[in-house]
This record gives C-alpha cells, structure tokens and sequence, in this order.
C-alpha cells in the first residue's frame, strides 16, 4: 500500500520527470496512472476488510468493486497514449454492465460460482481490448508520421505491454482464491512491476497536446475536399524548396508539420495531403533531406581529410538519437552506415 501512496503522490505533485527530465508527458495519462495506484491501496483496504469478516456475498462485493475500478482506469491509461484525439473511456463503463449482473446474482444466490462467468467476461474484456489497441496503435504510428520529425519519446509500441501485464495480474487475480493466500505473494509481485512499468511508460511519452490541438481544429471545409490541392495556386514544392531545404529547416529537432506549414506559409491540411499525393511520410520527406545532409557533411569531411564520428555528423544532421539515425539512414539507402561509410571510403 505504501508504493501505491507514494507512486500516486509523486505523479500527481512532482513537476518534473526523474527518469527522463526533457520529457514532458500528458497530464492526463500522468493522472490516470496516480488513479490506478491509489486503486491498488483501496483494493488492498478492501481485502483486509474481507480477511476480517470473510463471507460469500463480501467476497463478491470485493471482487467487483476491483474490476468496475481497475478495467476503467486501465482503458484511461492506455488510451491517454494515443494523443491523436481525445478517445472516451464511458464505452469501457458499458460493458462492464454484465459484470453488475452477474455479481448480483452471485449475492442474491449467495453463490460464488457466479464468479467464473465473471472471471471468463473479464478475460474476454482483456482481450477485446489488446484487438483494439494493436489496431490504434497501428494507426496512431501512421498519424505520428504523418505529423512529426522526430519520433523519439512519442511511439507507443512498448505501451502496449502494459496491457500485458495488466492481463497477466487479472489472472491471477483470477485463480487466487478468496480463501487462502498460495497466489497472492505473485500477485504482489506483479502489482510492484505494474508501479514501476507505469511510472517509466508516464516519464518516457512525449506529450503532443500543443500538436494535436492543431490536428483537432482542422477546418471542416478543406476536409470535405480532399482534392482540392490540385486547384490551390500556391506551388507547396517550392515553397519547401525555398523555406525548408534551402534553410536547412529539417535539422530544427521535433519540427512538426504544422511548424512547417506556418514556416513555409501554407495550410496544415494541403501540408499533408501534398505528402499523401508523393507517396511520403511527413517523417520520411524529413528523414530524406537529413540523411542527405549527412551524406554531404560525411564527403566535405572525407575531401578536407578531416576526421568526423558518425554521431558526431548525425547529431548535426538533426538527429538526437544514433539509433533512431541508423534506422533512418538504413532505410533511405539500404545499408547500414558501418557498410556504407566502407563503401564510400573505396
């Protein structure tokens, strides 16, 4: 109960991160997260109420009341990490209306053998809920290249084991039996992984609201027509020629497509459906000019025989991350930078 008290107070009154201090992370997904820790003290409280006065119908109170707080609170946190929109939690609330049902049953019977059914719900809800996520977060990775540079701090793949592990803890939860403890040091064990895995997903996710807010106020009217690009006068490939390239404005880190609209002096929207009609990314238009660039900082330096790190060239190519650089630079050319550096150097 104690890790759950201080995890809680730490989100919800330290200002800065400890894990990552030039992260900013979302408000909402950092008071989701001090909700489900205080979760797990009130569930702790509540099961030593049981231990104390242990008996069919407080059993299932017990039991219900954990589910009808933790799948909710759960839903919030993973689906404050997809920052494209604003995705409500109240459809999660409704399908938890069987869970009621049945747990009344159980009361009204005086039967805990209504808990299997509401055992086997619950998993159906789990996974329900990873089907979902694999699809959002699929979805939420096109929008992240649709709209921003640098993607560092910002993906949310590794999110989705929190789910996991969320999964794993209702199961046991599960099999554990009200009536003795042989599971419940596991349970323990898992609850502190959850804390801690918590905690890094909160300190390591980028907020995006500034951005998103942009994303959100899209005029319906330019939405409407998605090929009113081919009729709008202003040449966008020049004007990135001469704003962004020539300026070398792709080397500004975290430069999001709606900067670049403003800097270039066109609209978000025609920005994007531009990309779209090239066949690119926003990341991968941006991606292209710094691997250029590096390529042009790697040949000045190998012409004055000047000797230069490739993360040395990266960092002043844009990049913040080495590895999210070799990613890149793999992709764009097909090689790693170790074999191309070798090949250029022949």
């Amino acid at each position: 109960m104690g890790l759950g008290v201080a995890g809680a107070l730490y989100l919800l009154l330290r200002r800065s991160n400890a894990i990552a201090p030039e992260v900013t992370p979302p408000k909402r997904l950092r008071i989701w997260a001090a909700a489900i820790m205080l979760e797990n003290v009130f569930s702790h409280v509540l099961w030593l109420w049981y231990f104390c006065r242990p008996s069919i119908p407080g059993y299932i109170i017990v039991c219900t009341l954990d589910i009808l707080l933790l799948i909710p609170m759960i839903a919030g946190i993973l689906l404050s990490m997809l920052q494209d929109r604003h995705r409500p939690v109240w459809p999660v609330a409704v399908a938890l209306v069987p869970v009621v049902g049945l747990s009344a049953l159980g009361i009204i019977c005086d039967n805990e053998a209504f808990l299997f059914w509401l055992g086997i719900y619950v998993i159906a809800l789990y996974a329900a809920l990873m089907v979902y996520m694999y699809f959002a977060v699929r979805r939420y990775g096109r929008w992240l290249r649709d709209n921003f540079a640098d993607l560092e701090n910002k993906e949310v793949w590794q999110s989705y084991l929190v789910l996991v592990v969320f999964a794993l803890f209702s199961i046991i939860y599960i099999c554990t039996s009200g009536q003795t403890r042989s599971l419940l040091y596991l349970l323990e064990f898992v609850c502190i992984i959850i804390m801690g895995l918590l905690l890094w997903r909160v300190e390591t996710l980028q907020s995006l609201s500034e951005s998103t807010t942009a994303e959100d106020e899209e005029p319906a009217e330019e939405a409407q027509n998605v090929s009113a690009l081919q009729t709008f006068p202003v040449d966008i490939a020049a004007l990135l020629k001469k704003h962004c390239e020539n300026k070398h404005l792709y080397l500004q880190h975290n430069l999001s497509l709606t900067q670049l609209a403003q800097a270039v002096g066109t609209n978000h929207y025609y920005l994007s459906q531009y990309f779209s009609q090239q066949g690119l990314t926003y990341n991968a238009y941006i991606n292209s000019l710094r691997i250029r660039h590096f390529i042009s900082l790697y040949e000045k330096a190998v012409a004055q025989k000047r000797a230069s790190s490739a993360q040395q060239l990266a960092f002043e190519s844009g990049y913040r991350s080495y590895s999210t650089f070799s990613a890149a630079f793999k992709q764009y050319t097909g090689k790693t930078v170790t074999v191309w550096m070798q090949d250029a150097g022949e």
